[in-house]
This record gives structure tokens, C-alpha cells and sequence, in this order.
């Protein structure tokens, strides 16, 4: 096609929309993360920071675009987390394009009764 422009792919990041809430026992994160598989799902842990990175890959059908808008790229989020969470109770679960973490809070820091005494 004369005058046809050449649309320039380029990798975008985009924002992993996400809820947070606390229970008795852990805090829970479920985050948007859209054509997202498994095994291109990262969760790591440095210190108090949280990353979690997720590569979209769109299969692409031979021939030429007409209207492209649907990207390929990543998603990125990264928190800081507390004292409170223990760095060795995270679990994460993908199902539907919802990533969800569980991290859990450590023993010391959840919530209990005290009893008190009568003399």
C-alpha cells in the first residue's frame, strides 16, 4: 500500500490494578494482570519490598493490521512491606487473569485475647 506508515512496536508497562485487605491471620493482594500465564509470572522478595512482574504475550495472526491496539508487555507493581509480614508465608495463586497474594503475618503481631485474672 503506498503511503503506508510503519507503526513502530514498542513493549509497554502497564499499572496492575489491585485491591488489598487484611484478615485475623494475613494481608491478601488481588491484582489485574490479564493475559498473564503462569510461568511468566515473577513474585520476589528483597528486603521490605514486594515486586511482582508479569509478561503479557498476545499471539499474533499472520498478516497485516488494519487497527492494532491490543499491546504485548508488563505488568509491574511493587509494594514495601512491614516487619509484621513474614517474609516466609507468601503464597501466590493465578486463576482468570487475577493474580492473588497471601502473606502472612507473623505469629507475634496477630491479634489475641488476654486473659485476665481475678485475685
Amino acid at each position: 500500500m503506498e503511503g503506508k506508515k510503519q507503526i513502530e512496536s514498542r513493549k509497554r508497562t502497564f499499572p496492575a490494578v489491585c485491591d488489598i485487605f487484611q484478615n485475623e491471620g494475613s494481608v491478601v493482594l488481588n491484582m489485574e494482570m490479564p493475559g498473564v500465564e503462569r510461568e511468566d509470572l515473577e513474585i520476589s522478595v528483597d528486603n521490605d519490598r514486594l515486586i511482582i512482574l508479569g509478561k503479557k504475550k498476545i499471539a499474533h495472526p499472520e498478516g497485516e493490521f488494519r487497527i492494532r491496539e491490543i499491546q504485548d508487555g508488563d505488568y509491574y507493581h511493587e509494594f514495601t512491606i512491614d516487619s509484621t509480614i513474614d517474609r516466609n508465608k507468601i503464597d501466590a495463586v493465578i486463576k482468570n487473569g487475577v493474580v492473588i497474594l497471601t502473606l502472612g503475618i507473623k505469629e507475634s503481631e496477630k491479634p489475641r485475647k488476654i486473659t485476665v485474672e481475678v485475685k
